[in-house]
C-alpha cells in the first residue's frame, strides 16, 4: 500500500515518527502551514517557521526516503491577530518556492470580519501564483462554516477544482461534493472521522475528488491512520485499486496542479536510511542528527 498523506503537521511529529510512517508506506506527504499551540507575537516568528517548513523538514523526511511538500499560509486562528496580519507581505516570497505546492491552511476559525479579509486576499495570492488551495473549516458550528466557505470561494473566482475544502464530516460532505471543490478528510483517533467512517463515505460517494489524510499535530492523533483507513476499505470490499487510487492517486492529481510536485522514486518503495548531505539555511550549516 502506498500512501500520500495531503495534510500532516510533521513539525509536531518525531523523527520516530517519519521511521514508523516510511515502514506503513508513507512516501509522500503534503505539511500545511498551522497554528502552532500559542499566539505568535511577530512576522518574524512566522518566517522562521516557514523557513523549517521548506527546508528542514524536507531534510528530516528525506533520511527515511519520504518526499516532503508544504503549503504555506497566514492560518486562519492567526488571522485575527493584527500582529500577524504583516505575513501577508512575506507570502509571496514563499510561494515562488518549489517545495511550496499550496496555499494553506486558509479559511475560518470563528469566521470573523477578519478572517474572511485574509481568507479573501490568500485565494487571491494562490491564484497569482497558480497554486491549489487547502482550505481548513471551523471545528465549532461546522456546517454553516462550510456553506460561507464555499460562497466565499464563488465569489473569489478560482476554479473549484484547484481547491480541497478539509476537516469534512458526513454532514458537511455534500455541500462540497455539489461544488466541484475536492473533498479532504481527517482521520483521528477520537474526534473528526475514524476510518470505518471514512469508508463509509467513499461507499456513498465514491472514491472521486476524495482526500483522506491524518493531520497528525500536538494534539491526539496518529499520523498511521492514513493506512488504517486503507485498511478498513479493504475490509469493506474496496479494492486494492480503490486504496491505492484515494491514498495515492487523488492526492497526486490534485497536487500536481502546482506544477511543483516531486515524487520521482519514492513508488518503488520505502525508506532506505541513506546518509544524505545536511542542508544549509541563510548560509549555516545544520548538522544531522543535532538538538
Amino acid at each position: 500500500m502506498r500512501i500520500f498523506d495531503p495534510h500532516i503537521h510533521m513539525t509536531s511529529r518525531t523523527t520516530d515518527d517519519y521511521e514508523r510512517m516510511a515502514a506503513a508506506g508513507v512516501r509522500a506527504l503534503v505539511e500545511p502551514a498551522f497554528w502552532l499551540g500559542q499566539p505568535r507575537t511577530n512576522a518574524g516568528s512566522f518566517t522562521d517557521y516557514f523557513d523549517a517548513l521548506t527546508g528542514w523538514e524536507p531534510f528530516r523526511a528525506s533520511q527515511f526516503g519520504i518526499r516532503h511538500h508544504c503549503a504555506i499560509a497566514l492560518n486562519p486562528k492567526e488571522a485575527n491577530d493584527p500582529r500577524c496580519r504583516e505575513v501577508l507581505g512575506v507570502l509571496p516570497r514563499y510561494l515562488a518556492m518549489d517545495g511550496v505546492v499550496a496555499v494553506g491552511e486558509v479559511g475560518y476559525d470563528s469566521m470573523t470580519p477578519e478572517e474572511d479579509e485574509v481568507f479573501a486576499a490568500q485565494l487571491q495570492l494562490a491564484v497569482e501564483h497558480g497554486l491549489p488551495v487547502l482550505v481548513h473549516t471551523p471545528h465549532r458550528d461546522k456546517q454553516r462554516g462550510t456553506r460561507r466557505t464555499l460562497d466565499v470561494l464563488r465569489e473569489s473566482g478560482i476554479e473549484p477544482g484547484r481547491v480541497v475544502v478539509d476537516h469534512l464530516n458526513e454532514v458537511t460532505v455534500g455541500l462540497v461534493a455539489d461544488s466541484g471543490c475536492w473533498m479532504g478528510f481527517s482521520i483521528y483517533p477520537d474526534t473528526k472521522m475514524s476510518p470505518d467512517r471514512m469508508a463509509a463515505v467513499l461507499r456513498a460517494y465514491g472514491p472521486d475528488r476524495m482526500l483522506v489524510n491524518s493531520a497528525a499535530d500536538w494534539g491526539r492523533s496518529d499520523p498511521l491512520l492514513t493506512r488504517s483507513t486503507g485498511q478498513a476499505m479493504l475490509a469493506a470490499g474496496f479494492t486494492d485499486d480503490d486504496v491505492d487510487r484515494v491514498l495515492w492517486r487523488n492526492p497526486v492529481e490534485f497536487y500536481g496542479q502546482s506544477g511543483r510536485l516531486e515524487i520521482a522514486g519514492t513508488e518503488a518503495g520505502a525508506a532506505s536510511g541513506a546518509n544524505v548531505p545536511a542542508p544549509v539555511f541563510a548560509g549555516n550549516s545544520i548538522a544531522r542528527g543535532g538538538s
